[in-house]
């Protein structure tokens, strides 16, 4: 089961809030959900958003992905968890990319240490 942390519209028409929550990818957007972690209300200036800081790292550690929105959501709410949360991604990119550097390398060492052997026809 993909789990993923994103918002789930509540409210009314033309008055709408969001719950912050933790749903299985294949369910729809109002459906059910696993968590309920917070909130987010557009509508308000100031302390729009309230997001269970310990709650969302937990989850996020059990592999569930953040949506855009609750990253940018986060970044107010919950800064820290956002922050550890883009240090892992850059991390694992930075990762990935000696691992593909280190291959380069040996595919190149490889073909300059044996060079090919031309294919020649037997003839009968």
């Amino acid at each position: 089961m993909a789990l993923v942390i994103r918002l789930r519209q509540q409210g009314r028409t033309n008055g709408q809030t969001y719950r912050v929550v933790v749903a299985d990818s294949r369910s729809p957007r109002d459906g059910k959900y696993l968590e309920m972690l917070g909130w987010y209300n557009p509508t308000q200036a100031e302390n729009n958003a309230e997001i269970n800081a310990e709650r969302l790292s937990y989850w996020i550690s059990r592999g569930a992905v953040v949506s855009e929105k609750v990253e940018q959501i986060g970044t107010r709410a919950a800064p820290q968890v956002i922050k550890d949360l883009r240090m892992q991604r850059h991390n694992k990119r930075i990762k990935l990319a000696a691992k593909r550097r280190a291959l380069k390398k040996q595919k190149n060492e490889a073909e300059t240490a044996a060079p090919a052997k031309k294919a020649t026809a037997k003839k009968k």
